[in-house]
């Protein structure tokens, strides 16, 4: 078939685009993209948000590239080895889209991101291989009200899922009991990491990964636009007989993640500048009750403490972020007990601590309760550190 382009149309970067009746180059221009993973899968979701002019993205990745990657990284070079994915990814985006901003956060997802960066995203899309940085995403996207798009390869094969926010089933939903055996193996009975997780080694091609990716970023486009999408489902694509098909999920109804913060305030201070003695005073004033609790986003691993020779040790880093080794004792040797936090009410010298010396990351949430109300409040004078340009748009 033919068709007949109107001649009149003028030519830019986009004007094909343009083309297909329902789209709208704005929106997506103004999208607030969260690319989680900048590995196989990642290089690929940022091509295709580049590509189609998405132009405020921030890439979220903890590892540097090695040599393996680049048989499946259209993104890097050979002179990129060593460099931090994040970063690299970011200088090849702005590459194909100089209109965009875009800013590298090297970072673990789980331990190093607060929540106010998923509360700043419009859509987060993750390219990860690994179930404790998607069941991370999948419940701080529910706190934040945001959607989310996973996706999964092995080999030559793949799956992409779309969870939208309060609307269930949801990722933790799709969890069985294999899975939660896996999450559970890397934590001992005292929160501290037995194994690492293993990353980047799953057998992959980067023909699946475009695949994957390209199905993910369409995804994106439209939820963007209002157009139907993979909500609580998944695409299944098997490539050896390049069959595709669609599993809708079952929702579990004692599944954690189904929690949405009821209201969020940005505060003009950061971290730096609030205990949280004062966080708890501001927030007393605005519940209007003296009972208030401070709650943490996560667990924080106060110090450790051994029981034969009574020596503490300081720490303040989040649970899962300390190794099983660190437990020891420095003196005898000897297996420490580890004392965490999730709250503060008020007690001891604990408020006379900033926020940003309590081990949790920049720019997270810290939700104050009341037997009635609860409120949750972001430092926002943290967004510079932690969004860089993108603070300001």
């Amino acid at each position: 078939m033919t068709r007949v382009f109107d001649s009149e149309v003028s030519e830019d970067r986009f004007s094909r685009l343009r083309l297909i009746s329902w789209w709208d180059q704005e929106k997506i221009a103004k999208c607030r993209l969260l690319v989680v993973g900048a590995g196989a899968l990642g290089n690929e979701i940022l091509k295709n948000a580049a590509l189609l002019g998405f132009t405020q993205v921030v890439v979220v990745d903890l590892d540097r590239i090695e040599e393996s990657n680049l048989s499946r990284t259209v993104l890097y070079r050979s002179e990129d080895v060593g460099r931090f994915k994040a970063e690299a990814a970011a200088c090849a985006y702005r590459s194909l889209e100089p209109d965009a901003t875009v800013h590298p956060v090297v970072a673990n997802v789980v331990h190093g991101c607060g929540l106010g960066l998923f509360e700043w995203s419009n859509v987060i899309v993750a390219g990860l291989d690994n179930r404790e940085a998607r069941l991370w995403i999948n419940r701080s996207a529910w706190k934040v009200n945001r959607p989310w798009i996973d996706g999964a390869i092995e080999g030559i094969d793949g799956v992409v899922r779309v969870f939208l926010p309060g609307i269930a089933p949801c990722y933790e939903c799709t969890l069985g009991e294999v899975d939660w055996a896996l999450l559970q193996k890397r934590m001992s009975c005292n929160l501290l990491v037995l194994e690492p997780t293993v990353e980047g080694k799953i057998p992959t091609t980067p023909t699946i990964s475009s695949i994957i990716a390209g199905v993910q970023v369409q995804e994106a486009v439209k939820l963007i636009h209002g157009l139907p999408t993979l909500a609580s489902k998944g695409y299944v694509f098997e490539g050896m007989n390049h069959s595709s098909y669609v599993v809708e999920y079952t929702q579990n109804a004692d599944c954690m993640s189904h929690y949405t913060l009821p209201q969020i305030v940005h505060l003009r201070e950061s971290s730096d500048d609030l205990t949280l003695a004062e966080l708890r005073e501001r927030a007393q004033s605005d519940l209007g009750s003296p009972d208030v609790v401070i709650e943490f986003s996560r667990d924080v691993v106060q110090k450790f403490v051994c029981p034969t020779c009574k020596e503490e040790e300081e720490l303040y880093q989040p649970v899962g972020s300390v190794p099983f080794e660190r437990a020891k004792c420095n003196n005898d040797g000897q297996l420490r007990s580890v004392i965490s936090l999730h709250s503060y009410s008020g007690e001891g010298e604990l408020g006379g601590r900033s926020l940003s010396s309590l081990g949790l990351p920049l720019f997270d949430a810290f939700i104050a309760r009341t037997a009635e109300r609860e409120v949750a409040y972001i430092p926002h004078g943290d967004a510079p550190r932690v969004l860089g340009p993108l603070a300001s748009e």
